[in-house]
């Protein structure tokens, strides 16, 4: 049991993984890019639960980790987990904006506007 959350937070980051592969979104659109941007928010966060820790608002979870801890109060769980948090927002923010470019670019937009008084014929 204590090594179901870093089990499920390995699943889940490869899941991730596959759906950036199969549509292109991040590390598979531009690596060099992805990684600094992925390298920068898991470091961000990380200063930030630090300074949580540090001030007191932060604690360890639950008993499903590995116990293992890279810090006080910092299990090793804990950089896994805003990997995985970077990672799904790039590949959502990526992938909302890729639809509305292609929603907003569609051929039906181009004939409404020729539809339209003063729209070209």
């Amino acid at each position: 049991m204590g090594a179901a959350y870093m089990l499920f937070l390995l699943i889940s980051l490869g899941c991730m993984v596959l759906l950036d592969q199969r549509l292109r979104l991040f590390f598979w659109h531009d690596a060099r890019r992805a990684a600094v941007v992925l390298i920068t928010g898991v470091l961000f966060f990380l200063v930030w639960d630090l300074a949580g820790i540090g001030l007191g608002i932060f604690y360890r979870g639950t008993a499903a980790m590995t116990g293992v801890m890279l810090a006080p109060e910092l299990p090793l769980e804990e950089p896994i987990f805003l990997a995985f948090l970077c990672y799904l927002v790039m590949n959502l923010f990526l992938w909302f904006r890729r639809i509305f470019t292609e929603r907003s670019s569609s051929p039906r937009d181009a004939r409404q506007l020729s539809d339209e008084p003063g729209g070209q014929s």
